[in-house]
């Protein structure tokens, strides 16, 4: 059997499970069976495949059949500029996100050090990120999962910046160190009702912990900005994505806690995803 031939037998697959993507996603699987890059497998069609290549090929299609993620399947995703190890540890990292880093690198200047919080760093990819982009800051970044921590420990390795990031498996809840000039975080923030609607690829394949905000999708929320509160230095930034329906609540939260809205902004599909907000007091 050549590239060809497998690709079409691929694609046809994942078609009758109504994969979306499932041509990129087969010269994606190939790509990764072979070691090579897409390029190379398109200018060469007409290639055989052996038999072990086959096999392996075989068991990644049926991964991607069953609804697995692709970014578990390769086990990476790319973010930002880089490319970080992702397994089903960690919450798959997305474009929407990214508004977080535009935002933070706004209050960041690249001369100073500033002490950075990431609270529920998953696989890291919010913090390395920033720290590329501002090398003399320092940041901690947390997590109640030992699993993802240790996945975001790997991709502070790849990016030669396991000096520069504490990782520590907490609670935000129990965590007591402050005067940080800067706090993020990705938070689980979708509600009980809408957990369920979410696409099989999510629900039954993403870690749940790091989907689930409670009834109402704000249990995180809520335990990071009134924990902020504490953490933060004054005139000291908190920025948070959040769900798109959530801009009014976490605004009403935030400002009884004595923080100031900067701003919000919209993701790619044009709905409220972040707000930035600075504390005003003790």
């Amino acid at each position: 059997m050549n590239y060809n031939q497998i690709l079409k037998k691929g694609e046809n697959f994942l078609k009758k499970n109504k994969i979306k993507n499932s041509y990129l996603d087969v010269e994606l699987i190939l790509s990764k069976v072979l070691n090579r890059n897409r390029e190379e497998i398109l200018l060469n069609t007409h290639n055989k495949i052996s038999n072990k290549d086959i096999i392996k090929f075989k068991n990644y299609l049926l991964r991607r059949y069953q609804k697995e993620p692709m970014a578990y399947i390769l086990g990476y995703k790319h973010f930002w500029k880089h490319k970080f190890l992702t397994n089903k540890f960690v919450l798959i990292p997305r474009p929407d996100t990214e508004l977080i880093i535009e935002e933070t690198l706004r209050y960041l200047s690249t001369d100073k050090s500033k002490k950075i919080l990431d609270v529920g760093t998953g696989s890291g990819c919010i913090v390395v990120s920033l720290l590329k982009e501002r090398p003399k800051c320092v940041a901690t970044a947390i997590d109640i999962s030992k699993k993802a921590l240790n996945v975001a420990k790997i991709n502070a390795k790849l990016h030669q910046l396991e000096n520069k990031i504490n990782f520590i498996n907490i609670d935000i809840d129990k965590y007591k160190s402050c005067n940080y000039d800067l706090i993020i975080s990705n938070p689980p923030y979708i509600s009980s009702i809408e957990l369920n609607r979410l696409d099989d690829d999510i629900k039954f394949h993403e870690p749940i912990e790091a989907l689930s905000g409670g009834s109402d999708g704000l249990r995180d929320l809520r335990k990071i900005i009134y924990k902020s509160k504490k953490l933060l230095k004054i005139n000291g930034k908190l920025i948070l994505e959040i769900g798109y329906r959530q801009k009014i609540r976490c605004i009403k939260m935030l400002t009884e806690n004595g923080f100031y809205i900067n701003k919000t902004s919209k993701d790619l599909s044009g709905n409220d995803r972040c707000i930035v907000s600075t504390k005003l007091q003790s």
